[in-house]
């Protein structure tokens, strides 16, 4: 059961999760737990700064590198409190690696991380180098904090464990869970102004419905993510009717090159 413990400067952010969507029932069952560690709250001085000007000058301000570090340590003492290991320290971070699935995957089958959510310029790099042991970004883009990040992350972990979703088939068959993009979906009515649910889906017939969504997911890949697809044939982990399909991709219309 993995637990979170993160340092924020805005602790309210991860309140929702306890009430609201499918979050709420891994918390409820306690498959996932969330403690929040405010820095301010290990800050010195009348003020409790958690920032200060960057050396060099520059606009904006940096996340000081000492009520991150004891906010990390009481995280971890209460960690240990717990009969918990000390966990790894993310940080979520432009520079850091994209999250993948798989890393998902490991971190929902863990004791837990411990989160730290960045504000302002960014955090002293010497709290970086002496405690933190990975980076990690959601894509090339800036968010005010880490704590949309850390929320993606929780969210993402949540929902795979046990119990959780209403089908435990359903995370199985989720995009990136066998390394594709997920296929096409479709519900009621059979046709909504004009376009038609494809009738295979409507066949009975499971082995052909299977095959069609393979098709898809590696059709869609193949538009939208060909590295995904590529990755997956180095791996030989495309069987004779997925190489037969790809070979059509790449000599068809919009088709990417090698």
């Amino acid at each position: 059961m993995p637990r979170f413990d993160v340092l924020t400067l805005f602790p309210g952010y991860f309140e929702p999760l306890r009430s609201l969507g499918i979050c709420r029932r891994a918390f409820a069952s306690r498959a996932v737990q969330v403690h929040a560690w405010n820095p301010r709250d290990h800050a010195a001085g009348a003020h409790r700064s958690v920032d200060d000007r960057p050396y060099g000058g520059g606009p904006g301000m940096v996340m000081l590198a000492q009520p991150l570090a004891a906010a990390l340590a009481a995280a971890q003492a209460a960690r240990a409190a717990a009969g918990l290991g000390a966990a790894p320290v993310l940080l979520f971070s432009p520079a850091g690696r994209a999250l993948q699935q798989a890393r998902v995957r490991d971190i929902a089958q863990s004791d837990g991380v411990v989160l730290v959510c960045g504000r302002y310029e960014g955090v002293d790099q010497r709290f970086i180098e002496r405690h933190v042991d990975e980076e990690v970004s959601l894509g090339d883009f800036v968010l005010s904090g880490g704590e949309i990040a850390a929320l993606a992350l929780v969210d993402a972990v949540a929902r795979l464990q046990p119990g959780v979703l209403g089908d435990e088939l359903s995370a199985q068959q989720d995009s990136f869970s066998d390394g594709l993009l997920d296929c096409p979906h479709y519900t009621r009515p059979p046709e909504l102004d004009g376009l038609a649910v494809p009738p295979v889906l409507m066949s009975g017939d499971h082995a052909r419905i299977a095959r069609w969504r393979r098709d898809r997911m590696l059709e869609l890949s193949w538009r939208r993510r060909p590295e995904l697809v590529l990755a997956l044939q180095r791996a030989g982990r495309l069987d004779r009717d997925d190489l037969r399909l790809l070979e059509s991709l790449r000599a068809g219309p919009g088709a990417q090159p090698d």
